[in-house]
């Protein structure tokens, strides 16, 4: 994993950390792993599924008693990146803070990433 020491790469809110616990709670999962695809009108969608054996290739993430586990191929994506959980009148999701998006579809579910 790309990585800064002392800095983990990926961040969760509060509010993400919360509705994480919420998830795992109903689930009998280790972790949510995070990852990218193609896909979408920009190109690229963030997925987030649960599982039940970590890869070891994955990088895990543990924050404030949740863990994330990270995609190996979509590593270098989302570093830096701080997943909020956001509820409004219409709807309820995570949103990715991706200081590496260039550029995002005008429903926000594909994106776009800067040359890497």
């Amino acid at each position: 994993m790309f990585s800064i020491p002392n800095k983990p790469p990926i961040s969760l809110t509060p509010r993400a950390v919360s509705h994480i616990k919420l998830l795992m709670d109903n689930s009998d999962a280790l972790a949510l792993r995070v990852g990218v695809k193609k896909g979408g009108c920009a190109g690229m969608e963030y997925t987030i599924e649960y599982v039940t054996e970590l890869d070891k290739n994955d990088e895990v993430i543990e924050q404030d008693g949740v863990r994330i586990s990270i995609a190996p191929t979509a590593q270098m994506f989302l570093f830096g990146t701080e997943i909020d959980y956001e509820t409004s009148l219409l709807e309820s999701a995570f949103k990715f803070n991706n200081p590496n998006v260039s550029e995002a579809c005008g429903c926000g579910e594909s994106i776009k990433f800067k040359d890497i």
